[in-house]
């Protein structure tokens, strides 16, 4: 149940008729990351002749929904090889390991050919890079001339917040500093990319934060058995801090990006 002006009600956490309603705080997280690949697939258009590539697939959530939404091909990379085994099974699981692949690689050095792939997907995954320029570069050298490439970045908003907000965040989540849509811009630009349209996406960023504060008190006996009590206590100080750069200071912007087509 939450709190509203008016007294206590029940939120529409999912939709009637879903394939199975969410009843804890993690299967929310999941249904509300479909949700967000969903819109993904709908913002590429992307169609059963597609190669989509995903830059940092994590446990390759986004590129197997890209995948059996469009009925094309998807490869997904990333520097976690302990994540990359999950998404190989994951495809597996899905029955769709003949169109899915995953492969290690660094985002600023793709082992593919040039205009390799038809799109390409970077989200929360530039954040990482220490040379963001780079990974710019070679996005764009591995589409093909028409290829879209849609990108998330975090950048600030409401102000400047306190050194140990930032730090909490950027020590916690191994991040660089968020920049601007301006700087953003200026770097796709650089690289040679159109825009085609950007979409302010803070209005997820505070309450992504306030579910992960959430999440993280549901489960915090789960990391003391995983990580130790003084992991435990370290993230008992520091969870107040970023969740307060969440709710105040923390911005995020969607981009598509489009290669030009050759004259």
């Amino acid at each position: 149940m939450i709190a509203s002006d008016v007294g206590l009600h029940i939120g529409m956490w999912t939709l009637p008729g879903e394939r199975k309603p969410a009843s804890t705080l993690l299967e929310l997280s999941n249904r509300s990351q479909e949700r967000a690949n969903d819109y993904h697939y709908e913002t590429l258009g992307l169609t059963s002749t597609d190669h989509v590539l995903d830059i940092g697939c994590r446990s390759g959530g986004t590129a197997i929904q890209l995948a059996r939404r469009s009925g094309g091909r998807a490869t997904g990379i990333d520097v976690s090889r302990g994540q990359l085994a999950e998404a190989v099974a994951s495809a597996q699981s899905a029955g769709i390991s003949d169109r899915v692949s995953f492969q290690y690689g660094n985002a600023m050095a793709l082992e593919f050919e040039d205009e390799s792939f038809d799109a390409a997907v970077a989200l929360e995954v530039f954040p990482h890079l220490s040379d963001r320029q780079r990974g710019y570069h070679e996005a764009f050298r591995v589409l093909r001339p028409g290829g879209h490439f849609l990108v998330s970045e975090f950048d600030l908003r409401n102000g400047k917040p306190s050194d140990e907000e930032l730090n909490a965040f950027l020590q916690t989540w191994q991040i660089m500093p968020p920049t601007s849509p301006a700087k953003t811009l200026e770097r796709a630009a650089n690289a040679g990319f159109d825009l085609v349209k950007v979409e302010d996406m803070s209005q997820n960023v505070a309450f992504s934060g306030e579910g992960m504060a959430y999440l993280y008190a549901d489960r915090r006996d789960d990391i003391v058995q995983a990580y130790g009590a003084e992991a435990a206590d370290h993230m008992d100080h520091v969870m107040p801090l970023i969740r307060s750069f969440f709710n105040h200071h923390l911005g995020s912007h969607l981009y598509l990006l489009r290669k030009p087509r050759k004259a």
